[in-house]
This record gives structure tokens, sequence and C-alpha cells, in this order.
């Protein structure tokens, strides 16, 4: 039986490499990270600098090779690829730069058709679906499509396809990188209301203003972290 960790992430010794012989490359080197349930955690870095394999690794989208991480006080080094996927489909949200929205899907439609992926009851999935992107603030645009929508709104729309199904974690690779700074604001001002709500959040970025509102930041350069704060 497994019980719920004040830390929603747990890492020890994390490294990824990929290829192998002369022509392998260590993205990640031997990174150990506390994160705590409840807050809105930042990773900054330059382009290369091992943020998004670290996030990727973190959602369970990619192994590592050396190391291992705690997800909610489980261990989900070395899970068969199925059961990773239940674990990312039921308990974790993700969010990209792109916005990824199926073109021809309204934004409510979109949502919903993540949340059949997940599993979920056909009779809930409207009724989630509605309250994810009223809580983002697009109840008056969940009929649009995603090419009537604009670029915030497309992100929001992909946080509420994040967070319909009520995960314990969101992870956000620079989720704010095409749009404008005022936009982007917007978007993590939304998570800020999230984590208000009980969700943890983690996003990569590289806009200052941003870093001022969160709780923790983690600068990594090389693979490394070589600050927090």
């Amino acid at each position: 039986m497994t019980t719920s960790s004040p830390d929603i992430i747990q890492a020890a010794g994390l490294s990824r490499t990929f290829g192998k012989g002369a022509g392998a490359v260590t993205v990640l080197k031997q990174v150990d990270l506390s994160l705590p349930s409840g807050q809105l955690i930042a990773f900054k870095g330059r382009s290369g600098s091992g943020k998004t394999t670290l996030v990727n690794l973190l959602g369970a989208l990619d192994q590592p090779t050396e190391g291992s991480i705690l997800f909610d006080g489980r261990n989900l080094t070395g899970l068969p690829e199925r059961r990773r996927d239940e674990i990312r489909r039921s308990e974790m949200g993700l969010v990209f730069q792109s916005f990824a929205l199926i073109p021809l899907m309204t934004a409510l439609e979109n949502v919903e058709f993540m949340l059949r992926i997940a599993g979920y009851p056909a009779p809930e999935r409207r009724s989630a679906a509605s309250a994810a992107l009223e809580q983002v603030g697009l109840t008056g645009r969940m009929h649009h499509r995603p090419f009537e929508l604009s670029g915030g709104e497309q992100q929001r729309t992909a946080i509420a396809r994040a967070i319909a199904h009520k995960p314990k974690l969101i992870l956000a690779d620079e989720p704010t990188a095409e749009l404008d700074s005022r936009t982007g604001l917007t978007i993590v001002k939304i998570f800020r209301d999230l984590v208000q709500q009980g969700l943890s959040v983690i996003l990569t970025t590289h806009d200052p203003a941003i870093m001022e509102i969160v709780d923790q930041v983690h600068e990594l350069e090389d693979g490394q972290i070589v600050a927090a704060r």
C-alpha cells in the first residue's frame, strides 16, 4: 500500500544518456531533487541545459539511465511502459509549448477527447470538460475551434485538457514560450490558482518575470542543478 508523500517528486542520482559508445551524450548528470507538494516550481536554464529531458523523466515519458524517481511516494523507475502510461493518464497533466490541439475539434471536444483516452465514463466527460474550461476562464469560448481562439486561449484550453481528470501534478514545458509577456503571465497566474487549489505544478521557463512569482526556482546548466532558491 502506498501513502501520500509531502514531496510530490523525489529524484536521486538521476542521469540520462542518449546513444552508446563514442557517440553517447549525457544530458542529465546525477540530479538530486526533492519537490514539495502544493507548490509552483520552475526549472530554468539555457537551451540544451537538460530542462526538457528532466521534465520528460519526471512525467514518466522517459526512463533514466541511472537513478530513481519517486512520484507521490511511489517508485516510477523501472515500471513497465503500460503502468507508467496509466499513472500519467490518471495522476499527471502535461502542457507543452505547442498547444497540440486537434484543429477540427472545439475546445470542449478537445478536452473531452483526452478524458476519453484517460478512460473517463462517457456520462461524466462533458461535465468534467466544461468544468475544466470554466476553471481557466473559457466558458464563453468552449464551442470554438483552435483557429478561432487566440494563442492564450489555445494554451488555456491545453491547461483545461491537462486538469480535467483532476491530476496531482501538472508538468508544463515552456508553456508561455509562444505567447507575449502579458499573456504568458496570465497563464502562470492560472497555474498559481491551481496550486492554491491543491495541485502541484512544475514548469520550465526562460522568463524572469515568471520566476518572480513561483515558489521555487531550480537552475540547470550542462545537465546539473547549479542553483536553487
